[in-house]
């Protein structure tokens, strides 16, 4: 398998790219517009594309709700966190990565305390973000639960000798931590780490007690709420989660960016370092592996299959529906051959597109309807492997008579077609116009693409008022990354006969 990471830093957006023997696997948006040092002021997280995941906050419970088994949490948002009662058990006392007994939630916190929480799901449509009181901070190789003392394993490490291996060398390590090492706390050791040696470990564990350290000391100054520990920027937290022994490469497109990854693999990674190249051209990242135009398919309802079949992807507040359609085509040799090649193909492909697209939830899958029972259970097969892919949760159950498979993918952030698109106000929300920030983000990227083609060329863009109006409010924030991309000089021009997404990027 050739795997390529690809990040583009633009000035508006850090976009990353998982690409597998030249097909886009993976995407990754993290918008930096409205960025502030204290993600506190991020109103509406998740929702405008930050996010705020693997943040620790000291928060204040507001509420605490019996009937639900929960509390709410004040983190700063303008929606109170949610903290389960299965997410808060650490604080009841209950030890150890095994015991998955919930207590009562009013055995854990009690109004008006204040209690240190992570954020593990972004604020999603109107729902405040998912909290945990047991909080991670994740390395390369290790994850250190201060909270759960102890040694676990990823379950996506499955050979057995070197899954008894591995919680040796954690015990180890442990064992001989001579006060370097969080007192108490307890290490998830991650796919990473399949190979690694003990001093590797140990040394993965120092530094993830130098970062706890300032975290507890925060806490004992700070009032409620605060932000204690922010988790990596976009770009090292590529470099730490994606960049493993089958990437071939990382490309990145900004000097600035480049000189961030490789300082974190100096310090954490220095075998992957050597791995890191600068773009330069010509064109730009994206557009020279053809991801752009694949890019704005992800917000279409259909994807089309090699066979000339097609799937339609729509969403609804309870679910996601997944419809599969064999078009014009016919297998010779029958209709259950036309259907299971159709079928195949949709299989093959559901699972890249719910994790391109960020869909989490309930998903129903309408398949064709195949009559032998050796047919379903080769749809279904080549549907779980597609889903191995993704590292994020799913359950898949039989196919009912009706064809229909039912999946469940955990929800972390908002998808993707809500990222870029708002419900349309004429037709009363049953069709999706862009956002006037995401077409705003694809302005920004067509002045780099022309500050790249046209270096010290003034540049003047054209757009619908509204577009201009976003543009306008984050002028600072734009101008210093578009400077730092070559486009020194832009002018903005609202024109009342664009529509929204309409716009026009001239130089000279």
């Amino acid at each position: 398998m050739n795997k390529e990471v690809l990040i583009n830093a633009g000035a508006a957006e850090i976009r990353v790219a998982i690409v597998e023997d030249g097909r886009l696997q993976e995407l990754f948006l993290e918008r930096l517009i409205g960025m502030d040092d204290s993600p506190l002021r991020r109103r509406g997280g998740g929702r405008s594309g930050h996010s705020l995941m693997g943040n620790i906050i000291l928060g204040r419970v507001q509420r605490v709700l019996p009937g639900m088994q929960a509390a709410f949490v004040d983190i700063g948002l303008d929606r109170a966190g949610f903290l389960g009662a299965r997410e808060a058990r650490c604080l009841a006392g209950l030890p150890g990565f095994e015991d998955e007994r919930a207590p009562k939630i009013g055995d854990c916190v009690r109004e008006g305390e204040d209690i240190v929480v992570q954020v593990v799901k972004d604020p999603i449509g109107e729902k405040g973000a998912r909290l945990s009181a047991n909080v991670t901070i994740p390395g390369r190789l290790l994850v250190l639960v201060p909270n759960q003392p102890g040694i676990a394993l990823s379950r996506r490490i499955e050979d057995e000798a070197e899954r008894g291996r591995l919680i040796a060398l954690g015990e180890s390590m442990i064992a001989e931590a001579n006060g370097v090492l969080v007192v108490g706390g307890g290490y998830i050791l991650r796919s990473a780490a399949i190979g690694a040696e003990l001093a590797d470990l140990r040394e993965d564990a120092e530094r993830l007690a130098e970062a706890w350290r300032p975290v507890m000391a925060k806490r004992q100054q700070a009032r409620a709420p605060a932000t204690l520990y922010h988790d990596l920027d976009p770009v090292e937290r590529t470099m730490r989660d994606e960049v493993d022994a089958q990437t071939a490469r990382v490309l990145i497109d900004d000097r600035e960016a480049l000189e961030a990854a490789r300082a974190y693999c100096r310090r954490a990674m220095p075998d992957a370092e050597s791995k890191i190249e600068l773009f330069g051209g010509p064109g730009t990242l994206f557009d020279c592996y053809g991801l752009e135009d694949e890019i704005e398919r992800l917000i279409e309802p259909r994807v089309p299959l090699p066979s000339g079949g097609w799937i339609t992807i729509e969403g609804t507040e309870a679910l996601t529906a997944v419809d599969v359609n064999s078009g014009s085509f016919t297998e010779a040799t029958g209709l259950e051959e036309t259907s299971l090649r159709v079928n195949l193909e949709a299989a093959d492909e559901i699972g890249r597109q719910l994790c391109l697209r960020g869909i989490g939830g309930l998903v129903v899958i309408d398949f064709i309807h195949l009559n032998e029972a050796d047919n379903i259970q080769k749809v279904l097969d080549m549907l779980s492997a597609s889903l191995a892919r993704d590292r994020t949760p799913t359950q898949i159950s039989g196919m009912s008579e009706f064809g229909l498979v039912e999946i469940t993918r955990k929800r972390i952030r908002d998808p993707l077609v809500k990222l870029m698109t708002e419900c349309c106000r004429p037709c009363r929300g049953r069709g999706r116009n862009r956002t006037r920030e995401s077409v705003a983000l694809d302005i920004v990227r067509q002045v780099e693409r022309a500050a790249a083609a046209a270096p010290g060329k003034p540049i003047t863009v054209r757009a619908a008022p509204d577009v201009v109006r976003w543009l306008t409010i984050h002028d600072d924030e734009l101008r210093t990354g578009l400077a730092r991309r070559g486009a020194a000089r832009v002018t903005l021009q609202a024109r009342e006969e664009y529509e929204r997404e309409g716009f026009d990027v001239g130089t000279g």
